[in-house]
């Protein structure tokens, strides 16, 4: 499929899909007039990266394991590709992520409080 039909299944724009491609995320075939070719597993790929883009990895950390990651929620990966430099990253950003959960609860909980407050029948 070219690009504009991978961006319609998606719902991802092809600007991003570019982008994804310079990062090294996504690896389209190339047509003899230069346009972009893609398999039907680019469209759980390009998924799999909005997820965790979403999530907040940083696309150097998603380039690092997504050779490991072949279905939703599973990983494979033998122990020994993991190096030292990787498993910082991501306990980096496990932490940071950590962070973000607690300061959105805190969030979250001081609108309840401020609606009970407000709407105490709400």
């Amino acid at each position: 499929m070219k690009i504009g039909e991978l961006s319609r299944r998606t719902g991802v724009p092809t600007r991003m899909l570019r982008y994804y491609e310079e990062q090294n995320l996504l690896h389209p075939q190339r047509s003899e007039n230069g346009y972009r070719s893609y398999d039907a597993a680019a469209v759980h790929r390009v998924q799999q990266i909005r997820g965790l883009l979403d999530s907040g990895l940083t696309t150097e950390i998603i380039r690092r394991i997504l050779p490991f990651l072949t279905e939703p929620d599973e990983i494979h990966v033998h122990p020994q590709c993991l190096t030292e430099e990787t498993a910082g990253l991501l306990r980096g950003e496990a932490e940071r992520i950590q962070q973000r959960i607690e300061c959105l609860a805190r969030n979250r909980d001081a609108i309840l409080a401020y609606l009970a407050a407000v709407r105490p029948e709400a």
